[in-house]
This record gives structure tokens, C-alpha cells and sequence, in this order.
């Protein structure tokens, strides 16, 4: 059962708070469905409502089907501390969400004052180093992602120095911090560094900074749609270095909006539907089956968090948030155990999350995988 509450709506919704009845569990999904990051959410979103509809079918969870309100936040940060207040109002036992690493950062005070879990795909590595014992990832934090990026760029291309292109946000400025980090430790030269908005439409300027500053290599981080957009720049002006990074820009949206400029592209990916894997393959064909589209990065990291969320109640037994919360922390999921986890994954202490990635390359309309690399 899905349901898609806006802000307007929930502050116009005066009565009895809503709860889950005794044969089903509620749980509310916190998702950018509208503004930059409608992609994202929207993604996000279409993943965990086929979850669902797996997970009822089978029987549901501690014999309880579960239902999901889902809740836009528009893409704005305090719009998502809104709403995340307002599914614990209307009856969530956990929180699904945020992407964004802007709202996450913001919204997750309000999970943890309040002892919720919370299951996030967002990657700034800030979210799980606060100390909050309620947030959970379903993706790499970008400490986790940046060493794999350095290796390739060193031992792989023996590049000497790299420009950087970034966003200005929390999911950027992270991203951002934990690469040039990796950069320092092995000896590679930032000539450039260049911060980019969210939403930015023109990358003239930045790519003419990239492409002045002669580097070996060109490290992006941006979000999907501005990562198109600089990717169509830096062919018009015909930047010739290699093209670098992490799993937004290796996306089939960007892939798509890039309209051929993202041929040639390289970089790590922590999910991906091309992986030679048959329990990937298996979810992305019945993604595009059900939706209509490929499946990406947010879309996996959404049926992961869903899958995450039920065998996490499931193991603790019982509807106790702390239960489900310790039970998160140094928890493993196996493909053996739970097939719909897609890879074996394990979290720590902290909430991070470990399991095998992969480097890939874009041919074409497609995206290759290179190699699959270990979990660290």
C-alpha cells in the first residue's frame, strides 16, 4: 500500500495521527519526488514500492504487511526535517530516506532525538560520523568510495595531477574533502579545483578553469543533471583528459542527457544493474519491466534499504526500534540468506556500509564493468 503526502497536505491534515492497524506496518519514505533531485527520489521511491510489493507477497514482515506513506520533499532541507517529523506523527516505525546528503544531514536530528531508524542513501561521509546510533546507510559514504577513485587514478592511469569539479552542498563538499585527501596521501597535484551550485545550467567557466589548469586527469562530483551539462561542455571545448569519477556521474540518466558526451568515462560505481551479478540482473529486469525505464544507482540503493529495513526487523523480532537499531549495527546480509540484497553487505558501528564494488567504463549508451573491487 503507497501513499505520497506534500507538505501543503500534511500541514492541512488536523485529527486522529494515523497509525498502523495490527496487521500491518508502517513505515515512512522521506524521498526527493520533486525539484533537483526528482530523479534521485523519484528513483528511490519506484525501488522500495516494488520491494514492498515483494516483501507483502511473501508474507510480509513479523507476519505483517507493510504499507509506506511517501512524503516529497521538494528537494529542500527543511522541508524533509518537516516531514520526517510528520511520518513519526502519522505512525512510522522507521524512516526510509533522504538521498540528498543537504537534507539528511538536517532531517536526521529529528530521527535521533526521537530514537528512530533511519535508512539513508546519502554519501556525505558527515552523516555517520556525528554519532548518531539511528542512521543507517544503503550506500558507500564517500570516504569508502574516494580510495577506490585514487587507485585507479594513480596506479591505473599514473596520472601526476588531476582538476576537480564539485558541487557546493553537503554531499559535494564531502565527496569533495575525502578525495583531495586521497590525493594528498599518494602524491597527486589538485590544479584545479572548481565549486559548482546545485542546479547550475552553464559550465562555460568552469570548464574553461578545468581545461587551463592541463591536468592528467579530471575528477567530477556533481549531481546527475549538472554532471550532463559539464560533460556537454567539456566536449564542446574539447578537453582531451581523461574523465574521472564516482557513481552520479556514471549514471544511465546522465548517460542519457549527455546525448553522447559521456563516451569514455571512467570511474567507481557502488551499485550498478550492468554488473555481471544474477541477482542484479534479476531485480533490473524486473524493474524495467514494472516502470518502464533502467533501473540506476538510487533506484538499488532504495530496494536495499527496503530489504535492509524488513530483515532488520525481521532479526530483532519484535517491534522495537532499539532492537531493530542494535541489531542494524555490525549486522551481514547475505545473498544465500536474503537473494534481494544483491550484493553481501555488512554495516558497522557507525552505520557505514561495506561490500564489493565496481569500476566501469561508458561505451556508448552503455556502461561497462571493468573489474569488481573489495569491500574496504
Amino acid at each position: 500500500m503507497f501513499k505520497t503526502i506534500t507538505l501543503a497536505t500534511a500541514l492541512a491534515t488536523f485529527g486522529i495521527i494515523g497509525a498502523a492497524s495490527a496487521e500491518t506496518l508502517k513505515l515512512g519514505n522521506v524521498a526527493e519526488l520533486s525539484g533537483p533531485g526528482a530523479t534521485v527520489g523519484n528513483a528511490w521511491t519506484d525501488a522500495i514500492n516494488m520491494g514492498v510489493d515483494e516483501i507483502n507477497a511473501a508474507g510480509g514482515v513479523l507476519g505483517m504487511q507493510l504499507e509506506i506513506d511517501t512524503y516529497d520533499t521538494q528537494t529542500d532541507a527543511q522541508t524533509s526535517r518537516a516531514l520526517v517529523q510528520k511520518a513519526i506523527d502519522d505512525g512510522a516505525f522507521l524512516i526510509l530516506g533522504t538521498v540528498y546528503s543537504s537534507s539528511t544531514i538536517v532531517n536526521m536530528l529529528v530521527t535521533m532525538q526521537q530514537g528512530i531508524p533511519q535508512i539513508v542513501g546519502s554519501e556525505s561521509p558527515s552523516i555517520t560520523q556525528k554519532g548518531n546510533p539511528y542512521v543507517f546507510r544503503s550506500s558507500f559514504g564517500a570516504q569508502k568510495s574516494m580510495p577506490k577513485i585514487a587507485a585507479y587514478l594513480d596506479e591505473g592511469l599514473g596520472a601526476k595531477s588531476v582538476a576537480v569539479s564539485w558541487v557546493n552542498n553537503e554531499f559535494g563538499k564531502g565527496g569533495h574533502d575525502a578525495f583531495v585527501a586521497e590525493m594528498e596521501a599518494r602524491g597527486i597535484e589538485v590544479v584545479a579545483d572548481v565549486s559548482s551550485e546545485v542546479g547550475q545550467a552553464d559550465f562555460a567557466s568552469d570548464v574553461t578553469q578545468l581545461k587551463s589548469a592541463n591536468a592528467d586527469a579530471i575528477f567530477v562530483y556533481l549531481h546527475e543533471e549538472e554532471s550532463a551539462r559539464l560533460l556537454k561542455e567539456l566536449r564542446k571545448q574539447n578537453v582531451e583528459a581523461p574523465i574521472i569519477g564516482e557513481t552520479t556521474l556514471l549514471n544511465q540518466k546522465v548517460i542519457e542527457l549527455s546525448e553522447g558526451a559521456a563516451d569514455g568515462i571512467m570511474g567507481h560505481v557502488g551499485l550498478t544493474v550492468d554488473a555481471p551479478n544474477p541477482e542484479i540482473q534479476a531485480f533490473a529486469k524486473r524493474f524495467s519491466d514494472r516502470y518502464g525505464y533502467k533501473a540506476d544507482h538510487n533506484a538499488m540503493k532504495g530496494y536495499v534499504a527496503i530489504y535492509t529495513a524488513a530483515t532488520a526487523i525481521e532479526r530483532a523480532g519484535e517491534l522495537d526500534r532499539q532492537k531493530v537499531a542494535d541489531t542494524l549495527h555490525n549486522m551481514t546480509i547475505t545473498v544465500e540468506d536474503v537473494p534481494n540484497i544483491l550484493l553481501n553487505v555488512s554495516w558497522d558501528e557507525t552505520g557505514e556500509v561495506s561490500r564489493e564494488s565496481f569500476l566501469v567504463e561508458v561505451q556508448g549508451d552503455e556502461t561497462i564493468v571493468k573489474d569488481m573491487l573489495p569491500a574496504n
